[in-house]
């Protein structure tokens, strides 16, 4: 639903701009979707209103950062299965530490404990088959870290991770080529299957999984030097073997 309403702003605005050259706010769009798009499409109300309000509300967004920001492209239509979400909000509860009760979607059990703070408003993202909530919350001010060493700097590169002032030379991780192989055997299974087919969404579900991978080893060694630097802790970070579903 939150895709439908986003293409369907996005057409409109198109339209309207045309004929205009004048665009309507989310609020506008939003009050003509409840009297245009909801009476024809009864399964509007099945689901919470909040996504397809934050839709429209990423729409104008999306064209604030066209006409604002350098070399941002022309807002495009959503496609099913690319960067699919949607917002939530309203009656969020988080219970017995990894079940969160959703507004008409109910309770969901998560792959990791939750912490025990209110909850205002969740966005929901599918990413290689698999499912994300995620959530701000307010956290009391930690104690600052007393730091162990002097500062040192850090030089970012090519052939190694980092390199740091005082000798320390962090190796860049080496995920994609280790996965390149697996990578190029799914990416021509994908390539021999029938457009349109099962087998195919198959098959690049799993093309997708090994992409997640190799992007999820990357981010998980930034988070660690970063982390590392931080602190600015004597002792080397922990190797990098791999990154965990999650977090």
């Amino acid at each position: 639903m939150a895709r439908h309403a986003y293409n369907w702003g996005l057409a409109t605005c198109i339209a309207e701009y045309e004929e205009t050259k004048k665009r309507s706010s989310s609020v506008t769009l939003h009050k003509r979707l409840v009297a245009e798009v909801k009476s024809e499409n009864s399964w509007y109300y099945e689901v919470s209103k909040c996504a397809p309000q934050q839709a429209l509300r990423d729409l104008e967004r999306a064209f604030k950062n066209f006409l604002t920001i350098p070399k941002c492209g022309f807002p495009k239509f959503k496609k099913k299965g690319k960067k699919d979400s949607f917002y939530l909000e309203g009656s969020i509860h988080i219970l017995r530490g990894n079940y969160i009760k959703l507004p008409r979607i109910g309770i969901v059990k998560t792959y990791e404990i939750l912490p025990s703070v209110p909850v205002k408003n969740v966005r929901i993202s599918k990413r290689a088959g698999e499912w994300y909530i995620s959530f701000k919350y307010d956290e009391q001010k930690p104690k600052p870290l007393t730091k162990k060493q002097a500062i040192i700097g850090v030089d970012v590169g090519i052939n190694a991770l980092a390199t740091c002032s005082d000798g320390t030379i962090y190796p860049n991780v080496k995920a994609y080529r280790q996965a390149k192989k697996r990578l190029t055997r799914y990416q021509r299974r994908v390539q021999k299957k029938e457009p349109g087919s099962k087998k195919k969404a198959k098959a690049v579900k799993k093309l997708a999984k090994i992409h997640k991978k190799v992007a999820d080893i990357r981010a998980d060694a930034l988070h660690k030097l970063t982390t590392w630097l931080a602190k600015n802790q004597p002792t080397p970070i922990p190797s990098w073997e791999g990154s965990k579903r999650g977090g």
